[in-house]
Parts: C-alpha cells; structure tokens; sequence
C-alpha cells in the first residue's frame, strides 16, 4: 500500500562536517516551502570527492549530522545513502524516497556552486523531471540560477559564510570555531577523536 505523498526536502552532502551554515538552509528550505520532512542526507561514497581528498568515515559523519540536529525537530538525519553502499547518486536517493511514495514532491537543496556540475550527475534528464531544485548561493556572490530544464523554486536564505573545507583546516590546526560548528558537533568531534582534536 502505498504512503500519502509528502513534500520532501533532500539536502544531500559530504557533511565533512556539517556546519552552522547547513543547520540554518536546512530550517530555512523547510518553513519556507512547508516541507512534510527535510532530511540531511549522508553521503556514503561522495563520488565527486574521489581521489581529491580522503573523506571522514561515513559512520562519522553520520554521527555529526545526527548531532547538529539536536534541537531542530524539523530536521530529519538519513542515512539512506550509507545504508545503500557504494557510490551515492542523487537519482538513486530520490527513486528510494519516492518508491514507497510515488506521488510525493522532492526538493534538492544544492549550493550554488554545484550548480555547474548537475550536467554531470548520473541520469540528470530523469533527476530533472522528477524533482525541483533549491538552489542556495553564498552571502555576497551573485544569484545563480538554475540550469535550463530544471524546475526550481527560489527561497530568500542568507547563509553564513563558511565551508567545510575551512573549518577542516582549522579544527587539523587546533584554531577555533566559534559558532560556526554547533556545540553538540563540537562534542560529537571530540569524542571521535576526528581532525586531529584528540579524545
């Protein structure tokens, strides 16, 4: 029997770690599109990353999605992708959810600097039909608009400045982070001994 549909948020990522800035999209993408569920969705294998860098163990991050959402009922930690294995394609992620489901709508939420990248993405003419696109740009950079084909849907988020790569480079440097990661991630980093922190 199948589910009612649902207005399902998808912010799929690396999460390396998550951050302020994630926490506060994700909120933002919900209340402003009346989502039934936003889920942060872990990358298992994030297949753009491969041979780039060496990425935290996904049990890891997982751990620190689940952390950052410590107080935000609305946010829905998923492990969808890690469950699945290998590589994660988004299409894959979205067939999952709209399987038991299949008149639900999806939104991804994508930052504007994977926009350019989407042509890539394994059957982007199917991801394209299927699902509408949230696109989130960086304070002060100019708007970037979804591709040709996408549907999309714009939502007024005025994300803090910072990245994952940064705050890896701090936290390996033993400098601090202010509010940019949030407390209980900060614990759940320590305790895992992850970037170098120690236990």
């Amino acid at each position: 029997m199948a589910a009612p549909p649902t207005r399902i948020g998808l912010f799929g990522g690396t999460f390396d770690p998550i951050h302020a800035g994630h926490v506060e999209v994700a909120d933002a993408v919900r209340e402003a599109l009346h989502l039934d569920r936003m889920l942060l969705v872990v990358a298992n294998e994030p297949w753009q990353k491969e041979g780039t860098r060496s990425v935290t163990p996904a049990e890891d991050r997982y751990a620190m999605v689940v952390a950052a959402a410590e107080g935000h009922p609305g946010l829905e930690p998923s492990r969808l992708e890690i469950d699945r294995g290998g590589p994660s394609y988004t299409v894959d992620t979205v067939d999952e959810l709209l399987g038991p489901a299949p008149g639900s709508q999806v939104f991804v939420v994508v930052g504007a600097d994977v926009v350019a990248d989407l042509p890539t993405w394994k059957d982007e003419d199917r991801l394209r039909r299927e699902v509408t696109l949230v696109v989130v740009n960086r304070p002060g950079a100019p708007s970037v608009p979804a591709p040709p084909g996408w549907r999309s849907v714009p939502v007024p988020v005025e994300p803090l400045d910072v990245s994952s790569t940064d705050l890896r480079a701090r936290l390996e440097a033993h400098l601090p982070v202010g509010d940019l990661v949030p407390d209980a991630v900060m614990r759940c980093i320590r305790q895992r001994g992850l970037y170098a922190t120690g236990r």
